[in-house]
Parts: structure tokens; sequence; C-alpha cells
């Protein structure tokens, strides 16, 4: 079997040029031998990448904006748990109304106690509240509470305050100093007028009516005395000026129903703010420590996520402005999470565009050594030809040469820009199943009624396989495989020789293997790799010109593209003896694939 295409094989002493040593004088040589339309320009570096690059290298990764958003969003829920510490609103109103009925019932048991002992009458008659004994009553049965009592009569008369009642049951009234403005608080601890502050501006006591204390009060200042006088028991809650919820319940003072004076008991709301600070500084207390531990769990969490995503960052910045050395991504492939993927597709990238750029330098320097072979010829033949003494004969000679050149130079050229394209078609191109089937029995079916008959070589189709033959990749890419393998076939058939292509399956829905036999010369043992390289060629030398050496080359690319794999062998008889070359060819299966 022949080798790829051929182009001259290296001249002796003649040297490949380093890539990084071509450079520019590649590009400027290759734009001038190209067409106009796929002309090769040098890509234009970013002016903003070393900036960009510092930048990121300066960016703290407490600073970050990762890092904020994900303390933002776990410190809101500790926030609004505070802000329930602080405000309690619907607890307090349960502890207003649970001290409004103990209120009550201690009104209630002290009026009682009024109504039978402090009363002057009998059932028969009219009875009146005896003035001395009530007051005296209501000193020993209230003042021990620490709640205030006052006793309206029947007509709202005030007939007694315990504030002012002494142990004998006698009256002492003195006028009460005007109201401060600003509240005592020289005795309170800061943490709890900062406490009660904050919980007033957010309390809602505009609900609550002004508290004024009088110095000599009626009736009318207590609705709720009012209502008791007309034997209902009513409570009322109020505000000072200091800012303190004032308390009263007030029930009627009765004996045999008859309503002879109401009771108001009065009292703060110290107990209910000692209660509701005392809540405050545990839910606080808890808050604290759960927005430490959030905090600290926050910072780790956006440490494993932005410390990894950065250093990614400068990694792919680095190798995007490396220019001689390779720089490594980091490996964190071993996260096992969503960044570890991450991690491992840059990786993944950074080789496929390392091993890109490998292949294009070495493909510059390829085709740089290529396209001197026939220009060293072409300038030599011309030189030739224009010597003065020269006979027609041989300068007929030489024009054929600068022909057969020329037309070499543009068969390179254009093989070239191909392969160049090549990639970049594979990776755009729309990948389906291919009836592998129909595609081998149309392409042999076309060899063996033209070129094939005109070689004198028959060609024949075999399938040792079961339908489907759905393949994975792209007919028009799997067709230039076959026809590269073929014709590179019939370039060393000889005449009146045969060539086999046959279909099967690997067994266990396997991939397809198309073998593709020949009765030519065989490759030698040396070159079964090396004929897939680039513009590698060993032919006869009636051939000499006729191809580029990028046949073979191409073919290994595409069927890498899609999954596949080719490669060469050679057929041999039980006594060794070389009957031809045979390149196997496997194709995926479309269900393979999905």
């Amino acid at each position: 079997m022949a080798l790829d295409t051929d182009t001259a094989t290296p001249e002796p002493g003649v040297r490949r040029v380093a890539p990084q040593a071509f450079g520019s004088r590649l590009l400027a040589a290759l734009g001038r031998l190209m067409p106009a339309g796929w002309r090769v320009r040098a890509p234009a570096p970013a002016a903003e990448s070393p900036s960009l690059l510092r930048r990121r290298r300066r960016s703290d990764r407490s600073h970050s904006p990762l890092t904020r958003r994900i303390l933002l969003l776990n410190i809101v829920p500790v926030a609004l748990l505070t802000l329930g510490a602080v405000y309690l609103s619907d607890y307090e109103d349960e502890l207003i109304d649970a001290e409004l009925a103990s209120l009550l019932v201690q009104g209630e048991m002290v009026a009682a106690g009024i109504g039978e002992v402090a009363v002057l009458g009998g059932e028969a008659t009219v009875n009146r509240l005896d003035a001395d004994a009530a007051r005296q009553l209501l000193t020993r049965l209230v003042r021990p509470t620490g709640v205030r009592a006052r006793l309206f009569s029947e007509t709202g008369d005030l007939l007694g305050d315990s504030d002012f009642l002494s142990e004998v049951g006698r009256i002492h009234t003195a006028p009460l100093p005007p109201p401060p403005e600003m509240p005592i608080v020289a005795e309170v601890p800061v943490m709890d007028l900062v406490s009660d502050w904050i919980a007033r501006q957010l309390s809602r006591a505009d609900r609550f009516p002004e508290y004024v204390e009088r110095v000599t009060p009626s009736i009318r200042d207590y609705p709720e005395a009012a209502s008791a006088l007309r034997g209902f028991n009513a409570s009322a809650v109020r505000i000072a000026i200091d800012g303190r919820l004032i308390l009263s319940a007030a029930v009627p003072v009765q004996r045999y129903k008859q309503v002879l004076g109401a009771l108001v008991l009065t009292r703060d709301n110290r107990a209910i703010a000692a209660s509701l600070r005392e809540v405050r500084y545990d839910m606080l207390t808890i808050a604290a420590a759960a927005l430490g531990i959030t905090v600290l769990l926050s910072l780790y969490l956006a440490g494993t996520i932005t410390q990894p995503i950065v250093r990614l960052a400068r990694a792919a910045d680095e190798v995007r402005l490396a220019r001689e050395s390779r720089p490594e991504i980091p490996d964190l492939g071993k996260r096992g999470d969503e960044i570890g993927d991450l991690n491992d597709a840059l990786r993944s990238m950074t080789d496929a565009l390392w091993q890109r750029i490998n292949t294009i330098e070495s493909f510059a320097a390829d085709v740089a050594h290529e396209l001197k072979n026939p220009l060293t010829s072409l300038r030599s033949a011309i030189e030739m030809a224009a010597r003065p003494n020269l006979d027609a004969e041989r300068r007929d000679k030489l024009m054929i040469i600068v022909m057969d050149d020329i037309n070499r130079l543009n068969r390179l050229i254009s093989d070239i820009s191909d392969a160049s394209r090549l990639d970049a078609e594979l990776m755009r191109g729309e990948v389906k199943a291919v009836d592998l089937h129909g595609l081998l029995a149309d392409m042999v079916g076309h060899y063996a009624i033209s070129t094939a008959r005109k070689a004198g070589v028959d060609v024949e189709f075999r399938v040792a396989a079961n339908p489907p033959f759905a393949a994975h990749g792209h007919d028009g890419r799997y067709g230039q495989v076959f026809r590269n393998v073929i014709d590179n076939a019939l370039s060393f058939g000889p005449a009146g020789s045969r060539i086999v292509v046959e279909l099967r399956r690997e067994p266990r829905g396997g991939p397809f293997v198309v073998t593709i036999d020949d009765e030519g010369p065989g490759i030698p043992e040396e070159n079964l790799e090396s004929i897939f390289e680039r513009f590698y060629s060993e032919r006869p030398t009636e051939h000499f010109g006729q191809h580029s050496g990028l046949g073979l080359s191409i073919c290994r690319q595409i069927m890498e593209t899609y999954g596949g794999s080719i490669a060469a062998t050679n057929r041999r008889s039980p006594d060794g003896k070389v009957l031809g070359a045979r390149f196997t060819i496997r194709v995926p299966a479309a269900h393979a694939r999905k």
C-alpha cells in the first residue's frame, strides 16, 4: 500500500525552523502567498490585559462582592430576629392583659371586703360607706401589694388615696410637684435605658391616652371609675409623660347589689418592662451568638467559593498572557462540587488550548519547510532558464519543471487552507446520525463505474453486520475520510488488483469497523504511524508533486474529533509475505454518543 499524499522528502542538510524563531516572517510569507480572501493575520494583543490581571491580584477575598452578598443574605434573618427581640409587641400586650386581669381580681377582693365591713346601714335601710373604716381597710389591704388604690363615693367624691393614707387612717394631703421634663435615670443601668428607649421608639405608644396626675383628682379623670359606679368592671391603659404605662382597673363597691362607690387600682408597667427586658436580653444573647456563628460560617462559605474562583481567574489570565512558559491551572478537582467541575473543565480547556497552539506552531513550521522545497526548485530552474547560452530544448524542460513547481505550490496552498479550516468546521458542523451502509455503498458504486475502472482496479463492498447502521458524526466528513483512503489505495494498487471495503460492527453495541484492503506493496513497518503525520509521503517519482501529504493527517483529525480512530497495518500470507495494506477505521455508533 502506498503512503499518503506526497511531497519531496527533506533534503540533506535542511533543518526545520523552530516555531518561535520563525515568528512573524512565516505569517508575512503566507500572507503574500495565500489569496486575499483568507490571508493570515496576527491577532492584536489586548492593551488592558495587564491592568486587568493586576486588579484581580489586588482584590481581597474579604472585600469581594460575592462575600458581601453571602454575608448580607445570611445576616438578614439574624437581624430580623434581633428586631423581633426588641419589638415584642404581642408579648407586651399579653403581659398587659394579664396585669389588668390581676388588678381586677385584686380590686374585687378589696371591694368585697370594704362592702362587708365599711358600710353603714342594714338590709332594710339605705346603705352608705363608712369613710373612716373604708380608708383604714383600704390601707391595710392594698398598701402591702404595691398597688395604688383610690376610693370614690357614689357621688364621685374621692374618699381616700392609698398613697396619702397613714396607718391610723388619717389623710395627709400635699400638692404634687410639677412633672419633671426628663425622667430620673441616675441609678438605671445604661443597657436598660437603651433597651427601653428602643422599645418606646418601636412600640405603638400613640394608641394609649395620656396620663395626667392631678392634685385633686375627680371621677371625671377616670372613665373606668364612672363605669364601675354603673356596676361594671372596667380597665384602662395610659401613658405617662416619662413613657411609663399606667395600668388601672375599676370595680364597684356594693352591698346587696347596691353600688356604694368605685375602687380604682393603678400600677405602672415596671414589672412588665423588667420581664420584657429579660426576654430581650435572652433573645439578643441568642441573636448575638447566632450572628457570630453566621458571620464565621458565611466567611468560610465565601472563602470556599470566592478563593478558588479568584485563583482560577488569575490562572486563566496568566494562561492568556503567557508568551513562552506554560502556566498551570491549579488542581481543585478533588473538591467534588461544581467548582471542582469548573476546574476540570478549565484544565481540559487549557490543555486543549496549548495543544492547539503547539499544533499551530508545528503546522506553521511544516508549512514553511514544505513551501521552501518547491520554491528552491523553482528558483534554480528560473536561474538556469535565464542563461543566454541555453538551448531551446533545455529551456523547454526547465519551463516544464517551473510549471510543475507552480502547480505543486498551488496544490500545497489549497490543501493547507483546507487543513487550517478543518478544525473550525468540525466544531461548527452539525452532528447527526449517518447511514454508514448507504454512504459506503454509494461511494463504492461511484468508484466501480468511474475512477477505479480507469485505473484497472476493482472496488468491492462487503457487509458483515446487521442493521441499523446509524453512526455518530457527519456524512460529508466521513465521506472525505473514505475517499482519501480509497484514493490512496488506488494510487498504489497495480492494474488488475482489487480493493475490498468491508463494513462490520464490534459485539455488544460497539463501534462500526470499516476496513479498506488493497493489493499494493504495503507499508514499511517503521512508517505505520508516521504516515499520519502532516506532509509525510513516500511515493514513486512519477507521482511527485501531485499530493500535499495532508490526506491521512486530515483523516485522523476527523476521526478523533468524532470519537473514532484510524490505523494502518499490513496484510500477510501464512509465510509472512506482504499481501497489501489495510486501513481500519472505527466509527462510533449513534446511540453510544447520546
